[in-house]
């Protein structure tokens, strides 16, 4: 009955004024003094978010829970869209969505617990709190300390595999996922700021070990509870907890304007880096425990020096850029603003506070890289600090160029991903930049020498309103966005060596791919001779062996075409789904070298035989095969 008073008041709501509501609840005061950062009444406050998400509900988002917070109470909790597509339900203040990596702040949250009681130094080697050798792909001795994980610049490559799954029943311990996902050390810490998922878990797990409880019975007993967070799960398996499945929201992707597909939900070995599951209410709780009345205590620590530390800036490549304030990611909101934003398989989230004004906004959506919503509100209502007068300002060209993200696979086929996903920056004028990214593109108008900030664009770069170059000896030596760097691309892999692989690329494709049907036509064609005369059992030999050899290839090229169609389609795998199709790379290309030595080594008797056109068709299979084995070797297709 419930449901259908919901899904009868959300259709006379869109008829009426074409604004999709699930609910408001009576925390609401439409008519409180005061307004939000960016300065907006909150007594037109919903009247503005209504007429703000009207524009993408139904049309570019399927469903939003926002939540916003000041001076300790809540002035607006309001749903739009739908939680469930299929059976039109709507959005509501019970409706249980994935945190995605806002689940990390409940980490660093823990982890600043445990260093107020004195049991975790931020600033000592987190080796010392581990199993001896349970890191055992570190390249440096280097200490990696706490604040280096919380910064994300521990030095860890991005390990693409083994993170998420489809399936409850993969999910193993947070100890055994962090083993069977370890990522390489391919940076010094402090080197570079490479957002690390694998870093937060492994805080987490060391909050594990020195509480001596499971990570996420921790942080019930020592967040959730204190809060009152009871419509909260710090796991990715809802399941065990019935009362909140039944309210959980399925999730979706965008595929056209008005049209949604459904996605999988979250489950993860190493959950602590996305895998809380809650309603937007309570997410607004845990934010409103980092905005205490003057002279008030904050629930989740002892002391109030503890919160003043954890909320100060830990890290910043730059002046005047926004950085990370142990775990928090600054935003530059009109007044200082931090939080942090989250992705999971089809749902986007967004939290951000204002110590200043103690206000706080909660932003989540069942869909995946929602940010019309997710991020474009989040700006319209916390701001965007004013630009200082920028004076001696350098030329934009001075950092144009290509540069790769330092968050990246340093090993494996995966390692070539990067690589398609190049930031460009072009100069548009003298203090301005056109930034492209993924089919992304940004304008970003520089304010303070080489620090820029976004003026228009994709809604999708808004997660990255600010940019900064660090310039050394007239080079760019880092771009710093926002959680993470882009760094100038290395020798070995330069622009002209990245065009030279795409162009033989293409070649050994084209080849590989189209060879088979001449084969079959020149078969079909030699079987119009009665018989073959013995002078020609040569050449009948070696167009055999040349044939086998471009099947071999058709055969490698098929198999590694659909690794990659498998890894675009869903890129959360495990590492067991795609080691086959290594193996069958192995394998092929054995059977290639085979074909290949028979081809080189023909008898004498027979070569003489061969000819010019025949050597011509054994010959080109085994140089495009030269090529297409080099490629999977440079790009490290066998690993």
């Amino acid at each position: 009955m419930l449901r259908r008073g919901f899904t009868l008041v959300f259709s006379i709501l869109l008829l009426l004024s074409f604004s999709i509501t699930a609910f408001a609840t009576d925390k609401v005061s439409g008519g409180a003094g005061g307004t939000t950062p960016s300065g907006i009444p909150l007594a037109g406050l919903e009247a503005f978010v209504d007429d703000y998400v009207k524009e993408y509900i139904g049309e570019y988002t399927v469903g939003a829970s926002v939540v916003m917070i000041k001076d300790g109470r809540v002035v607006l909790s309001k749903g739009y869209g739908y939680a469930d597509v299929e059976q039109q339900i709507p959005v509501s203040k019970d409706t249980v969505m994935e945190w995605g990596s806002i689940s990390k702040l409940t980490v660093w949250t823990s982890v600043m617990q445990l260093a107020e009681q004195g049991k975790i130094d931020l600033n000592i080697d987190i080796r010392s709190y581990l199993p001896e050798n349970f890191l055992s792909k570190l390249k440096y001795d280097d200490p990696i300390t706490m604040l280096n994980l919380m910064n994300h610049n521990a030095g860890f490559e991005e390990y693409m595999f083994d993170m998420a799954y489809q399936s409850p029943k993969e999910v193993r311990s947070l100890e055994e996922g962090l083993q069977l996902a370890q990522p390489a050390q391919i940076y010094r810490p402090g080197e570079a700021v490479a957002y690390s998922n694998y870093g937060n878990s492994l805080a987490a797990f060391i909050v594990e070990r020195i509480s001596g409880q499971p990570y996420h019975e921790y942080i019930q007993q020592h967040i959730f509870d204190p809060l009152g967070m009871k419509d909260s799960i710090a796991y990715s398996v809802v399941e065990d907890r019935p009362e909140l499945l039944k309210h959980k929201a399925k999730g979706y992707f965008f595929e056209k304007e008005g049209s949604f597909a459904e996605g999988s939900w979250n489950y993860m070995s190493m959950y602590p880096n996305g895998g809380n599951n809650g309603t937007a209410e309570d997410l607004a709780k845990f934010a409103m425990a980092f905005l205490p009345a003057a002279g008030e205590q904050s629930p989740l620590f002892e002391k109030p020096e503890t919160l003043n530390t954890m909320l100060a800036r830990s890290y910043t490549s730059g002046k005047g850029m926004p950085g990370n304030a142990h775990g928090f990611w600054e935003y530059p909101g009109l007044h200082r603003t931090l939080g942090h934003g989250g992705n999971t398989i089809a749902f986007a989230t967004n939290l951000q506070i204002v110590p200043e004004d103690r206000f706080a906004i909660v932003i989540m959506s069942n869909q995946a890289s929602e940010s019309n919503i997710v991020y474009g509100l989040t700006k319209a209502i916390v701001g965007m600090r004013e630009k200082a007068a920028a004076v001696n300002l350098p030329d934009a060209s001075e950092v144009q160029g290509k540069f790769m993200a330092a968050r990246r696979p340093g090993h494996g086929f995966m390692n070539l991903f990067p690589y398609l996903t190049l930031m460009t920056l072009e100069p548009q004028g003298v203090n301005q930049l056109r930034v492209s990214l993924a089919g992304m593109t940004g304008s970003y108008e520089q304010v303070q020498p080489y620090l820029y900030q976004k003026v228009s664009g994709d809604s999708a770069l808004d997660a990255w309103p600010m940019l900064h170059a660090t310039v050394s000896d007239g080079k760019v030596k880092v771009i710093s966005v926002y959680t993470t760097d882009y760094l100038p691309l290395p020798a070995g892999k330069s622009m002209p060596v990245l065009l030279l692989s795409a162009v033989l690329a293409v070649l050994a494709v084209v080849y590989f791919m189209f060879a088979p049907f001449v084969l079959l036509v020149q078969t079909v064609l030699h079987k119009r001779r009665a018989r073959i005369s013995p002078v020609l059992a040569g050449a009948a030999l070696s167009r055999k062996l040349a044939a086998g050899l471009t099947l071999t290839g058709t055969g490698i090229v098929v198999n590694n075409l659909i690794l990659a169609l498998r890894m675009i389609s869903n890129n959360e795998r495990a590492y067991a789904e795609v080691y086959p199709q290594i193996i069958v790379n192995y394998s092929l290309t054995g059977l290639a070298v085979l074909f290949l030595a028979a081809l080189l080594v023909p008898k004498k008797r027979k070569r003489s035989a061969l000819t010019a056109r025949d050597k011509w068709s054994a010959i080109l299979p085994g140089a495009m095969m030269v090529v297409l084995v080099s490629l999977l070797v440079f790009w490290q297709f066998y690993s």
